[in-house]
């Protein structure tokens, strides 16, 4: 075998390209067979392929468009144009930009065909002429729901399509200045093996609409599929391939969506928008507070109000909490649209440094329109909202806390107190407890009452008292 192989370089040939094995997931290469793979950690995802033919490229003759000084690229090309939904605008960076590939992605069922269709409906309606290309739907059940949610147009153009070449066909004929495609994984090249969705088609697929795009300074969205563990599908390549990768997020039980973007080659990555969704489409929402929030007619024990930042975006959200004598047993702990650990955390400091009797009653925490609060800003209104609980005593009406709970407690300043501060006194609240040295005298909005406090202990007994 050595010496044919040998043979064959002395006469001129090449010898064959050795097989190698690619990672189903996202396309990692390993000249031998793994059983993890070394690019995305996944096992049992690395299969054998044909050996990787070799390069092809060669030096273009004349080069059509030369280089030059970058004071003399022309800026303008790359500014945004609105897509006539403001709170996508928000999340884009000010619209779409001319040649811009954005991918959009969520779980099935979250919205993201409606929020693109509306996108489309929009963009025809100032002038634009849209092609809007389904792989997963007929043609017929796009228009029902176009319908529903009055997204018809004359410049809006509608085909179901699942193959590669037609696609680039419709794009050819019709010349569109904005395309969507839902979705990328749905769509297949018949000079490339394998079923639509496989790493080899997503990655043919993508490369040749986004190489479309910058070639007709086309806008385009894509409609991305997602894993079961919430991660785009598909190679990671895809990804890197697009210019704005967009996360849809929600709770199918809530009608709340939020758009936030997790790459944006021309804006921030830090915007939020939220959406409404209903029977009648989606709407954005540029003041969704109210969603968060139950009756403040009304003062009611268990209940508390703090603002969350999603990117740089306030929300006022409430907590609610309900604490119960145990009726036997390990007390229970229940929770929604909030961490467990970092209820529990709470809890082992209200019994330890504010000597309140949580570790023998029931715990249900829940925050109002499934809205989930992550972050550590949160610590001190659930905290109130158990104390106020057990204590059988309503917060003061009007008031707002904010900061973080620490397990000596204490409370610790938190990011962006001036900002959380300033839509609370837009919405009307009247006074706010904040840990002691986060906000400034300057900063401290007209109207608004701050209190700083050092220790959670303080924080209970001035809002509530001490005890029943």
């Amino acid at each position: 075998m050595t010496t044919s192989a040998s043979s064959t370089r002395r006469k001129g040939g090449r010898a064959p390209a050795p097989a190698g094995h690619r990672c189903t997931e996202c396309g990692w290469t390993s000249v031998k067979w793994v059983g993890r793979c070394g690019g995305c950690q996944a096992w049992g995802t690395v299969s054998e392929i044909d050996g990787a033919p070799a390069g092809r490229t060669r030096p273009a003759g004349n080069v059509a468009r030369p280089a030059r000084p970058i004071g003399e690229v022309d800026a303008t090309a790359a500014q945004a144009t609105s897509t006539g939904v403001p709170e996508f605008d928000r999340v884009l960076g000010g619209g779409l930009v001319k040649g811009a590939v954005a991918l959009v992605t969520g779980e099935p069922g979250i919205g993201k065909s409606t929020l693109l269709l509306d996108v489309a409906a929009r963009a025809a309606r100032l002038g634009q002429t849209v092609l809007y290309v389904t792989g997963e739907e007929s043609a017929a059940q796009v228009r029902l729901r176009a319908e529903r949610i009055d997204a018809v147009a004359d410049n809006l153009y509608l085909a179901a399509e699942s193959d590669l070449g037609t696609v680039l066909a419709q794009i050819d004929r019709l010349s569109p200045d904005l395309f969507v495609l839902d979705s990328v994984q749905t769509i297949s090249s018949t000079e490339v093996e394998g079923a639509a969705g496989n790493v080899s088609q997503v990655r043919e697929v993508a490369a040749a609409v986004i190489g479309a795009a910058k070639e007709r300074d086309l806008s385009t969205l894509l409609v991305g599929h997602v894993t079961k563990d919430g991660g785009i599908a598909g190679p990671r390549v895809l990804e890197h391939l697009v210019d704005v990768v967009v996360q849809f997020e929600g709770d199918r039980h809530t009608r709340l969506r939020l758009v936030r973007a997790v790459k944006n080659r021309y804006g921030p990555t830090d915007e939020v928008g939220c959406f409404d969704l209903g029977e009648r489409g989606i709407l954005g929402l540029t003041d969704p507070s109210g969603l968060f929030l139950s009756s403040r007619d009304m003062e009611v024990p268990g209940t508390s109000v703090t603002v969350t930042l999603e990117g740089r975006r306030p929300l006022v959200c409430e907590v609610q909490a309900l604490l119960s004598k145990a009726g036997g047993g390990s007390p229970r702990r229940t929770t929604s649209g909030l961490d467990n650990s970092r209820i529990a955390m709470v809890l082992a400091v209200l019994d330890k440094h504010v000597r309140m009797p949580v570790g023998e009653c029931d715990c249900y925490v829940s925050t109002v329109g499934g809205v989930r609060l992550t972050e550590p800003a949160s610590d001190l209104a659930t905290a109130m909202a158990m104390a106020s609980s057990l204590a059988d005593r309503p917060i003061p009406r009007g008031t707002v806390v904010i900061g973080e709970v620490g397990l000596a407690g204490e409370l610790r300043p938190t990011a962006g107190v001036a900002r959380r501060l300033a839509e609370a006194g837009r919405l009307g609240f009247t006074q706010a407890l904040v840990p002691a040295g986060s906000v400034e005298a300057g900063d401290m909005p007209r109207g608004l009452q701050v209190h700083q406090v050092q220790r959670l202990a303080d924080a209970v007994r001035g809002l509530i008292g001490s005890g029943r």
